[in-house]
Parts: structure tokens; C-alpha cells; sequence
């Protein structure tokens, strides 16, 4: 894979941005096929995980210390808006994504994922709510992840909205019971689809299944922190982190084992072995990285400003501070590049403006704006 790999930086530009742009400033970088210019639209953020256009400029953008906030189109920071339900903030665990309901011009509805606390431990939980001036209201939770498990480690949270309004869900195996994403009577490792009330998709594959949870979609998965929908296939792509090594690209499809921990092209911390690489009936990936470059955040860029990069896959890489950008030939990659961005990037979205945001998981967060230089 790491033959495919092109990085490409400046140094002045490296140290500008690793040593933290102020808000509208901009650097350029040199990238393959763009010079792009980089600007910071908004900070003082703690590690911001999700974003979400509302439109006039406005976005709405979560802390995993437990605030929402709008960003005004001068990239000024609301007061963190009030109605949230109790979150654990706890190691990777806090408040997560944030994604609009398909009809918000008409209903004002969003949706959150979070660590949700319980009598036993915490676990993912997705709630329902309504956006109203400086407060959200009417706070429904839809999804709670079971069991509940005393653990930092691993929630995934990642939120998409099929074509038919049914939402996925992303989940990680929660560190210390990765076997779990094996089984069907829990929801570590696993994808789940369900309705925007909570209940299980009439397209999931275990609605008539006694021993397996019914809103199970894909199982044996790690940890998915990005996903999105292909602008043509419309088929869920995510990726997940591997443990020493391992991290992946696949397409969530019903009723496939991605393996872990089964397989992995991934070692434990430390160095050893962890199952195979290959097995019968569970898929392998179309792409993964060794070293793990730690992904967070995905989106296929459909816009007109960066024309050379229509219908790549961009990935954001917490560990090398990085925008990978992926070609693809149906599905199969078939160039990488890497851009070097200096930060940790949590989240990577395409705005209304076609630019590519990116958000940095900072204790002084940024929202890093990128558009092409003609």
C-alpha cells in the first residue's frame, strides 16, 4: 500500500500550521495536482469531532468536552447551546457527531451521537432533537448501545443518512471486549441501521433472528470513526482503525464480517500477533495502511472548486496530521496522496462552497477551511 503513498509539504507551511495558524490567516501548500490555500475560519474549540452546514455561512460543530456550539459565517464561536443530555467525558469518549434530519428546513431536527452514562459503564447513544436559537429541545434518545461497559476506548459514532432517510450508526468494539464484534448479541464492532425513531431498519439482514440484536447491519469491526455514502453506488463506505497497524477501507454491506479480531493486517501494541490476515467468509479490505495512520473523518468530494479530486475519497489522519486523498477505480484505490496539514484531523467535510473543512482535534481546536489556488 505504502507504494501508492505520495506525501507532499512545505516546511514553512508545516511549521505554520503545527505551531497553530490564528483565525484567518492562510498558508499554501503545494499538493499533486492543486495548490491549495489553507485557512483558519474559526478556534478556540476542544477537540471539535463533528460538523454540520445549516446554510448563510452557519455551522454547528461539537466539542468532545460536552459543548455544541454555532459558528457564525465570521467564524466567531456561539455560547455552547444548552439543553444537551448528561454526557461522560472520559478518554475518546464525550460528545460526538452531529448531522442534520434530511427534511431540517422543515423540522429543525438534528441528531448526536455521545457516550451516554448508565449503572454499569457508558456506551454510544444517538438522541433526536430540535434546534431552536441557543438551545436544542425535545430530546429523544433513539439508539443506546448495549450493554453498557466501564471503558475509554473505542465508540465509534459516526452518522449517515441513507437514501431512504434510515440512519447508520458506527460502533467500536470498546476495547477490552473486541470479541464482541463477533457475536450478535451485543453492539460492539458493529454498524446498526435504524429508523429516525429507533426502530430497526425494515433493510437489516437479523429481523428474524432470536440471537441476534435486530438493528445490526455489519459486524466485526474495530473501530469506525468515518464513513460516508458513495455518490454513486450509494453504498456506505467507513473506515476503522487497526490496532498496531490494520486500518481499513470497506464497504459496510448487510450481513458481512469484517473480521476483527479474527483478521487483521494489524499487531497488538507492543508487537504480536492477532488472528490472520485472511478467512473464509469474512471480507477483506480495499485498502489499509501499515503503519495506521489513524483515520478520522471521511468524505467523497462531489464539488466543482477542486476539479482534479471529483469522486476522491478524502481521510483525515489523527496520527500523521495528514488529508489523505484516495483515487479510486470503482472499488479499488488506486493512488494515494498525502497532504500534510500539521494538526490532528478529527472530521473532514465538504462545504456548500465546495471548499473541504477539516476540523483538528486540539485542545485549541480549529476549523481549517481548504480551497484551490488558480
Amino acid at each position: 500500500m505504502n507504494k501508492l503513498t505520495k506525501m507532499l509539504c512545505s516546511s514553512a507551511a508545516l511549521l505554520a500550521v503545527s505551531t497553530g495558524l490564528c483565525a484567518q490567516q492562510s498558508i499554501e501548500i503545494k499538493s499533486e495536482k492543486a495548490t491549495i490555500q489553507l485557512q483558519v475560519v474559526s478556534e478556540g474549540l476542544e477537540h471539535p469531532w463533528g460538523l454540520a452546514f445549516l446554510g448563510d455561512g452557519k455551522m454547528l460543530v461539537t466539542e468532545r468536552a460536552g459543548r455544541m456550539r454555532y459558528v457564525n459565517a465570521d467564524g466567531s464561536l456561539s455560547e455552547p447551546l444548552s439543553g444537551l443530555p448528561d454526557i461522560t467525558v472520559a478518554g475518546q469518549g464525550g460528545l460526538l457527531d452531529v448531522i442534520l434530519h434530511p427534511q431540517f428546513a422543515k423540522n429543525n431536527q438534528i441528531f448526536f451521537s455521545y457516550n451516554e452514562p448508565g449503572e454499569t459503564g457508558s456506551s454510544t447513544a444517538v438522541a433526536r432533537a430540535t434546534l431552536t436559537d441557543n438551545a436544542i429541545s425535545d430530546v429523544q434518545v433513539i439508539f443506546s448501545a448495549q450493554p453498557k461497559f466501564a471503558s475509554r476506548h473505542h465508540f465509534g459514532g459516526r452518522l449517515v443518512f441513507a437514501d431512504n432517510g434510515d440512519l447508520f450508526i458506527t460502533l467500536g468494539d470498546r476495547g477490552q471486549r473486541r470479541d464482541d464484534a463477533q457475536t450478535f448479541d451485543t453492539h460492539h464492532g458493529k454498524v446498526v441501521r435504524v429508523t429516525t425513531d429507533g426502530s430497526p431498519s425494515a433493510a437489516n439482514p437479523y429481523l428474524q433472528r432470536a440471537d441476534a440484536l435486530s438493528d445490526v447491519w455489519s459486524y466485526g469491526h474495530r473501530n469506525i470513526q468515518g464513513a460516508a455514502l458513495h455518490p454513486q453506488t450509494r453504498q456506505l463506505w467507513t473506515h476503522e482503525h487497526g490496532p498496531q497497524g490494520g486500518d481499513e477501507i470497506n464497504i459496510a454491506r448487510a450481513d458481512h464480517n469484517y473480521g476483527w479480531p479474527e483478521i487483521t493486517y494489524g499487531e497488538e501494541y507492543g508487537g504480536g500477533k492477532i488472528g490472520k490476515t485472511k478467512q473464509d467468509g469474512m471480507e477483506q479490505p480495499l485498502h489499509y495502511w501499515v503503519p495506521s495512520i489513524a483515520p478520522s473523518g471521511m468524505t467523497f468530494y462531489t464539488g466543482e472548486l477542486f476539479k482534479a479530486w471529483q469522486q476522491n475519497l478524502l481521510v483525515g489522519s489523527l496520527k500523521f496530521g495528514q488529508l489523505v486523498r484516495l483515487e479510486l477505480s470503482g472499488e479499488k484505490v488506486t493512488d494515494e496522496e498525502r497532504i500534510m496539514i500539521g494538526q490532528r484531523i478529527r472530521d473532514v467535510r465538504q462545504g456548500p462552497d465546495g471548499a473541504i473543512y477539516l476540523l483538528t482535534d486540539q485542545k485549541n481546536g480549529q476549523i481549517l477551511r481548504l480551497t484551490p489556488i488558480k
